[in-house]
């Protein structure tokens, strides 16, 4: 043993090399007959401001560390200890130190960790005990490490394996093993990804016994013939060995190939079979997976058929722990993404945890594993020094490409390599491609920075609008010659930040329209909101940070608590594998399987009838069991009697007949809805006439002022307002990126003052039967404007508001939203309204809101968006109910409702922000402005934006009975 104590030696950090002393990668498993001791928990740190700050010999045996902090392990130290070890950094692209390779700042959190153990009784002993190795399953970002005072190496590469042979420095009790780690080195210029900076020890470190004779590293090839319903398997192992499957009655050497009938596997029939790898040493469970996955046609085959992605990006998260999950909440994860119809995952940006690879395996997901490598920050200086394009760092890169396909080489739920994310192009992305295809004949190999298609097997693109999309599908968009045979997908798509993403039906329809486009994943699946006491959920910037990247760090399907957003739900309905339409008039409903491998035979189908939202019968419909890709008409049964007066539809629903892994018998896969007579719109004859009093206008049941002509109380029940609103707290979309070249229109909304609009008002007029209100409402320092008429009138018990308007001066933009605001009292609470739901939508979200009678609170309308915005409009209003009043609209309108208004929702930077006032403000739109996904893609359809041009639209208001 030797100590080096003056001074601390740190070459390593910067050096560019992946490390010394770990041994060859090699596949793994979650657990065999050997044993293994797990060395999480509670571990001691000290930790210092820079990396020489403190000698070696806290490494030393019988160092004491008791006044050290204590931290746990798996866990990152910076969201450990209240603040007391520092603080999360967030930043999308931009290196948060200057960018020098490979040189990182002296100031270099680092975090030296101790952890004392005892081996248990039966672990092996003596001679012919065999040996052991020492596992580290991620450390960031560099990590050095003594066991017993013997340096036995260091690494970097955060999200892969490194193991150790330690079994020659094994006590029986009293080991010590000390970990120092840094935030900083070299490695961390191949680590920028869009996450938070978080160092510590955040994946498992286990003690893993190794008997004489046990297994190394093995390879399962099992491949599917789909001509012959044949499966091939061969198991290379470095040690001679048996394989068993018993279910297949296969007993082989390892090396020798045998074919026998088999259910293959696909993410839609994740087909496993348990068998074992016996070595003279060690007997290794194996759950082994029929599949062959190939590019043939200009496709992406497996088992002979393309397949679609209805995919989304997944970063590893929690909100309290970081990039520490534990297994429950990866099995939490991959159960929502089956519920929801998602059927692939793209690792972005690293591999996961391995036991989330087993999921998938189990519960079925194609998977991208992507590689732990993005060095995005060089695009400040066009990619000048990036790693990738010099010699000196690809045995790194390299090193990364190895732990990745040999860590899970064995999963067949993973289908395609990805070199990586947002690295540019060099020589290096070239040398790991080459070494993949080498390796790894059974799979493909994907880098989406790879236009040209050199080194990738498949043409990926990342926020390609719709047109272009359209373009690439038609194989009119140009490229070499290898490019345009080949498929194309949309790694990242679809920006999930705060409202949104708007257009995801647009998307589906082409990619199913057009063979060569293969789908997409959406980007991503959950928000990296931190809990924080006094802001809810913390974002990039909370902590202080130099350099931030705001709320881009949630962007998300799921919420940071792993609630659904609508996003989710809307992402759910666009990709469900059954098509449900018809006619509902003529009583017939057409299915369509849009699977492609599993027929309906595990669906069960459903009827209801609908009048006016409500369902008076219902029943079970016979479907048969549709191949992939196949559709039938079945006929619906008799519609119930029922007034003619009223809006009637069918509702036809796909549920799983029986319980399965993901999901219980009855969890809806797809639904479809029919209309069968249109809404009868609401009419009032005007009967009443507006009556003058002391400062005030009577008409029907409303009261006015006579001054101003607003509306101050209907049959007793206080309201303010209404008047035109065309603001909404903009969208993260709305606002789009700094770096978009299309037009932003938050940002222009902003600047031309549609936020702080002047209403001035032109006249009050008292007619025979109407009173009418002239207005014109512009913002201070423009021309522009809307001229606003109010029009009321009442039948004696109901009062009619038509609203006019017509725009007047150069509108080039369109409106955030048109319609009427409101204030109700506080006590206004629970809602019913027949309409959209039963979550938020808006004109390209929309496709999952089922036209119902739905009830809420108004709290609950509320969507708990990270950034506070626009949100909670629920579409297709035919009628509300709020507070006392009935309100009903022609044509049907957008309702939400909150405890704070529009103005107060735009200036929260959290939800913390939001304290309910005394005053309930309704808004009931005649149009909303699209929502698309600007905040990094394109933003709404031309066809989803609201102009200003002359409008006309009429609400009709009356009182409950109490």
């Amino acid at each position: 043993m030797s100590f080096r104590t003056s001074p601390t030696a740190v070459g390593y950090v910067e050096d560019v090399s992946p490390g010394s002393g770990a041994l060859p990668p090699r596949a793994w498993y979650a657990s065999s007959d050997a044993k293994s001791l797990s060395l999480n928990g509670s571990w001691r740190l000290r930790l210092s401001a820079t990396a020489d700050a403190e000698d070696d010999s806290f490494a030393e045996e019988g160092f004491d560390a008791g006044d050290w902090a204590e931290v746990t392990v798996p866990g990152h130290w910076v969201l450990q200890g209240d603040g007391a070890f520092g603080s999360p950094i967030y930043t999308n692209h931009l290196y948060p130190f200057p960018v020098d390779p490979p040189h990182v700042p002296t100031d270099n959190p680092t975090g030296d960790h101790l952890r004392t153990f005892d081996l248990p009784a039966d672990w092996p002993s003596g001679p012919d005990a065999g040996g052991a190795v020492l596992r580290f399953d991620g450390v960031e970002s560099c990590a050095r490490v003594w066991l017993n005072g013997t340096d036995i190496g260091e690494f970097k590469g955060s999200r892969l394996a490194h193991e150790f042979a330690v079994g020659h420095l094994l006590k029986s009790a009293g080991n010590v093993l000390a970990v120092r780690v840094h935030q900083w080195s070299a490695g961390s210029y191949l680590e920028d990804q869009d996450q938070w900076w978080l160092p510590g020890i955040f994946r498992d470190v286990t003690l893993l016994h190794r008997p004489a004779g046990s297994a190394l590293d093995f390879f399962v090839h099992a491949s599917y013939d789909h001509r012959s319903g044949e499966g091939t398997l061969r198991v290379e192992s470095d040690v001679d060995g048996r394989v068993t499957v018993p279910d297949l009655d296969i007993d082989v050497a390892t090396g020798d190939a045998v074919t026998v009938p088999v259910q293959p596997w696909t993410a839609e029939t994740p087909r496993l079979y348990d068998g074992e790898l016996v070595t003279e040493g060690e007997r290794v469970p194996l759950r082994v997976g029929f599949r062959t996955v190939e590019l043939a046609d200009g496709l992406i085959k497996v088992n002979g058929s393309a397949i679609l992605f209805k995919g989304v990006n997944r970063h590893e998260w929690h909100p309290e722990r970081g990039r520490a999950l534990d297994l429950e909440t990866m099995r939490e994860d991959v159960l929502l993404m089956k519920r929801h119809n998602v059927n692939a995952v793209r690792t972005s940006h690293y591999p996961p945890h391995p036991a989330f690879l087993d999921l998938c395996d189990e519960y079925g997901l194609w998977v991208i594993d992507e590689c732990d490598l993005e060095t995005h920050g060089f695009t400040e200086q066009d990619w000048r020094d990036n790693p990738v394009d010099d010699d000196r760092w690809t045995p790194a890169l390299l090193d990364r490409a190895a732990r990745m396909v040999e860590r899970d080489k064995n999963h067949p739920s993973v289908v395609i390599w990805s070199l990586g994310n947002e690295a540019g192009t060099g020589r290096g992305l070239t040398a790991m491609a080459e070494w993949i295809h080498a390796r790894d004949a059974g799979r493909l190999v994907h880098y989406e920075g790879d236009w040209n298609c050199r080194d990738t097997d498949m043409y990926s693109r990342m926020y390609a609008f719709h047109a272009e999309v359209e373009t690439i599908g038609r194989g009119l968009d140009g490229g070499t010659e290898k490019r345009r045979e080949l498929p194309f997908i949309q790694c990242e798509y679809a920006h999930a930040m705060g409202n949104g993403p708007g257009g995801l039906a647009d998307y589906q329809e082409l990619f199913e329209r057009y063979e060569r486009l293969q789908g997409g994943f959406v980007w991503e699946w959950i928000d990296h909101g931190i809990r924080h006491p006094e802001l809810g959920y913390a974002y990039g910037g909370d902590f202080g940070e130099e350099l931030h990247d705001g709320n881009f760090v949630c962007d998300g399907l799921l919420f940071p608590d792993r609630s659904p957003s609508p996003g989710l739900v809307e992402y759910q309905k666009v990709v469900e594998p059954v098509r449900i339409d018809g006619d509902g008039l003529e009583g017939t409903v057409r299915v369509t399987n849009k699977h492609d491998f599993a027929d309906l035979s595990a669906l069960a189908f459903e009827w209801s009838y609908q009048v006016d939202g409500e369902t008076v019968e219902a029943g079970t419909l016979s479907v048969p069991p549709l191949a992939p890709g196949e559709s039938a008409e079945v006929k619906l049964p008799e519609p119930p009697a029922g007034p003619r007066s009223a809006e009637t539809q069918w509702t036809v629903s796909a549920l799983l007949a029986a319980d399965t892994a993901w999901a219980p018998k009855g969890h809806r896969v797809a639904w479809g809805q029919l209309p069968v007579a249109p809404r009868p719109l609401p009419r009032l004859t005007a009967t009443g006439r507006p009556v003058r009093g002391d400062g005030h206008i009577t008409l029907g049941p409303a009261r006015f002022d006579a001054r101003t002509g607003a509306l101050t109380a209907i049959g007793g029940i206080e309201v303010s307002g209404p008047r035109l609103d065309v603001w909404r707290a903009t969208t993260d979309n709305d606002e789009g990126a700094e770096w978009q070249s299309d037009t932003r229109y938050g940002v222009l909304w902003r600047t031309l003052g549609l936020h702080r609009m002047q209403h001035r008002l032109d006249a009050v007029e008292s007619a025979e039967d109407a009173l009418t209100v002239r207005t014109r409402v512009a913002p201070a320092a423009r021309e522009l404007g809307l001229a606003t008429v109010y029009r009321w009138t009442s039948d004696g018990n109901r009062l009619r508001l038509t609203v006019s308007v017509s725009p007047e001066g150069e509108w080039t933009l369109p409106l955030p939203r048109l319609g009427v605001r409101l204030g109700l009292p506080g006590s206004a609470d629970r809602v019913r309204w027949f309409g959209g739901g039963p979550g938020e939508a808006y004109p390209d979200t929309r496709a999952a809101a089922a036209l119902n009678r739905w009830e809420s609170t108004v709290d609950a309308l509320q969507t708990p968006y990270v950034r506070p915005q626009e949100n909670g409009a629920r579409s297709d209003v035919r009628w509300v109910e709020i507070g006392g009043l009935r309100v009903e609209g022609d044509p049907a309108f957008w309702f939400s409702a909150r405890r704070w208004t529009n103005e107060r929702l735009d200036a929260a930077a959290h939800l913390t922000d939001l304290t309910p006032g005394d005053t309930v403000w309704v808004n009931l739109d005649h149009g909303q402005h699209g929502i698309g996904s600007q905040s990094c893609g394109p933003g709404p359809l031309p066809q989803y934006f609201l102009r200003a041009e002359p409008t006309e639209f009429s609400f009709v208001f009356s009182v409950l009975d109490r």
